[in-house]
């Protein structure tokens, strides 16, 4: 407390935090300790900030293919509609020149598969993903040289789903994140 010149409740929270964050180790009666290596324990928020956007992109690469042919799989009318609705939202936004929406209505669309996989687990390592990648994505899309939008593919990928075929869904997911590597890859490299 007075090193950091502030009150017992911050570092009770700040000790709930580190716990919490598998850091720390409250035993009743004992005290609290540090566990072993903390930086196995850091969360998935943290690694992927930190992280190179092309190794997250390659993660991303095999969470999507399966995310893709689950949604194809177990989609209902209502995620349907969800996923048509941001595709329409994203491809008008496009059209517009709006990027903030463009990208709200992208990230949106993918989250959207994501919960039509049917696995709510997934839906939140989706988003621990999306926020990393929207950073890059928005850097992309600011580029004047950026002109692959990639709408066919999401169009293709929306009926993929629909049609309730996996293969083809998964096909679809894989040239789109492909194309959007390869843009990254021309601009980080």
């Amino acid at each position: 407390m007075a090193q950091f010149g502030v009150g017992r409740s911050t570092i009770r929270e700040a000790v709930r935090v580190l716990a919490h964050a598998g850091m720390l180790e409250k035993r009743q009666g004992h005290g609290t300790f540090v566990i072993g290596d903390a930086s196995k324990q850091e969360p998935l928020d943290y690694r992927l900030r930190r992280a190179e956007v092309l190794d997250v992109y390659e993660v991303r690469l095999i969470l999507e293919l399966e995310i893709a042919k689950w949604a194809a799989e177990r989609r209902d009318e209502h995620d349907l509609e969800q996923i048509r609705n941001f595709l329409e939202i994203r491809n008008q936004a496009l059209v517009s020149g709006d990027h903030q929406q463009y990208l709200d209505a992208d990230v949106a669309f993918h989250l959207a598969i994501a919960a039509a996989a049917k696995n709510p687990v997934i839906v939140d390592l989706y988003r621990s993903f999306s926020n990393v990648l929207r950073t890059a994505l928005d850097k992309l899309l600011t580029d004047p040289r950026h002109e692959n939008n990639q709408t066919e593919l999401h169009i293709q990928m929306y009926e993929a789903i629909r049609d309730q075929d996996p293969a083809k869904a998964m096909a679809c997911t894989l040239n789109q994140l492909e194309g959007t590597k390869k843009e990254l890859e021309k601009r980080l490299l």
